[in-house]
């Protein structure tokens, strides 16, 4: 299985992947483009889920949406069976679902999203 990095692919799978997460009532959703920022991924979408159950149940969600429309499997998924923090990476889409408070604690937006001229001043 290949995995294409075209903006097309990138742009379809990232609105799939909101959709998903949109049908089962995810909370706070993020779409960070992190296409000159980083070099392992061209988009992060982090969501919050309102419990242990609704985190795995809105990662398995965008796993069954991306399987059934692009006939994709994530590259790894990590944390579903706690359900408190569930990571799922498709190489160029990374997506975090996680429950309120670790979002919070983690604050993984505001990592990507900090202007550079602040970060790169001593």
């Amino acid at each position: 299985m290949t995995h294409n990095n075209t903006s097309t692919d990138v742009n379809a799978m990232t609105q799939k992947v909101l959709n998903a997460l949109d049908d089962l009532k995810a909370r706070d959703v993020t779409n960070v483009d992190l296409k000159d920022k980083a070099d392992f991924a061209d988009r992060m979408i982090v969501a919050s889920g309102t419990s242990n159950r609704h985190v795995k149940a809105l990662a398995q969600e965008v796993c069954d949406q991306i399987k059934a429309s692009f006939n994709e499997k994530p590259l790894g998924i990590e944390g579903i069976d706690s359900g408190e923090w569930v990571l799922v990476d498709y190489g160029h889409i990374i997506i975090h679902v996680m429950l309120p408070a670790t979002r919070d604690f983690y604050e993984l937006e505001r990592l990507w999203t900090a202007r550079p001229e602040q970060s790169s001043q001593n």
